[in-house]
């Protein structure tokens, strides 16, 4: 009973943050402040599908961002090379996301057999791949020079494009908050806890592992096509290392293996970057807003070890627990 409680608590603060972020254009629809949210939305996508393999399989990539840039140049090109229809937006999504599910089938098998920490290296080795082909193959990407590209004009307006991407976010959530308490999402985290136990009982880790990386990668990639359709403009940089730093970040800091810790990640991280670049104007140490970055995340570690979401569960837990253990120490002494 006390579980239901607690679960029925976290949907209505889930609920009530959807109808606040549903609401807030209607309150303030300041251009600026709705890009910045827009940004934040994509990123809690990109970070949560992180957060399936590092917070709920325990596994560490350094290349998640080889599927965020596939699905941002198969949105570019799509719309680049045919026309800025809804159709073709839709497509260029579809393709982006049956390629990162092929290409994270195709690493998954080739690397998930090996220890995490060569595993790790093995990913950000093929998201090298991908970085360099982007830079050479000038013909289909333009290089590090990039290309523009025009975009549907039903998501021109930055209103309209906000609440797509804010009910992406909430559909992700559902969906893998359905998919992490699935008897397969029992598993992966079984396998996170204590792999060779997991293996002992009958179950193909491999087989596992691959379903996460492959579902990790769909949903990446989906995440770096809202990505470029907000700058309408891409080029390498959506492969660079930087982009999988931030969705590790975000996931560390919101709370590991939670999802929601995702997006509190995704949104502090947002908007810590859009105040620092504002304050910028003010002093020019503000420029180096990367160091003030790293202040963030080594107080965040410090104050909040097992993430913000994670910690906070633990005080609540221990709150309960000395309540509990003063009601016992009454009834004795009564």
């Amino acid at each position: 009973m006390k579980l239901l409680n607690n679960s029925s608590k976290a949907n209505i603060v889930y609920f009530a943050a959807a109808v606040f972020l549903i609401c807030y254009p209607f309150i303030n629809d300041t251009r600026s402040i709705l890009i910045l949210f827009t940004q934040i939305f994509i990123f809690a996508v990109f970070a949560m599908s992180y957060d399936i393999l590092l917070g709920f399989t325990g596994i560490v990539s350094f290349g998640h961002a080889m599927f965020f840039g596939i699905g941002a140049y198969s949105t570019g090109i799509f719309l680049k090379r045919y026309d800025e229809s809804l159709f073709i937006f839709i497509l260029s999504i579809i393709v982006g996301v049956v390629f990162a599910a092929i290409v994270s089938y195709i690493v998954g098998l080739l690397s998930l057999r090996l220890k995490s920490h060569f595993y790790a290296m093995l990913t950000m080795a093929f998201s090298g791949l991908f970085l360099v082909a982007a830079e050479k193959w000038r013909s289909l990407t333009a290089g590090n020079d990039g290309f523009t590209f025009p975009i549907p004009d039903v998501l021109k307006d930055r209103t309209v494009l906000y609440f797509v991407t804010l009910f992406l976010m909430i559909v992700v959530f559902l969906v893998l908050k359905r998919f992490t308490e699935s008897p397969l999402g029992r598993v992966l985290q079984a396998i996170r806890e204590n792999e060779p136990r997991t293996e002992s009982l009958g179950y193909n880790v491999i087989h596992y592992k691959i379903i996460a990386s492959v579902v990790a990668g769909v949903i990446a990639s989906i995440s770096g096509s809202m990505y470029v359709l907000t700058l309408r403009f891409v080029n390498t940089s959506v492969f660079a290392m930087d982009v999988t730093l931030d969705a590790l970040l975000m996931t560390i800091i919101g709370g590991v293996g939670t999802l929601v810790g995702a997006i509190i990640g995704a949104g502090l991280i947002e908007f810590a970057h859009h105040w620092l670049t504002g304050l910028a104007k003010v002093h020019w140490i503000f420029e180096r807003w990367m160091i003030f970055f790293g202040i963030l995340y080594i107080l965040a570690v410090m104050f909040f070890p097992m993430g913000i979401v994670g910690t906070v569960k633990t005080w609540m837990i221990r709150k309960k627990g000395a309540k509990t253990e003063v009601v016992k120490k009454e009834k004795i002494a009564g």
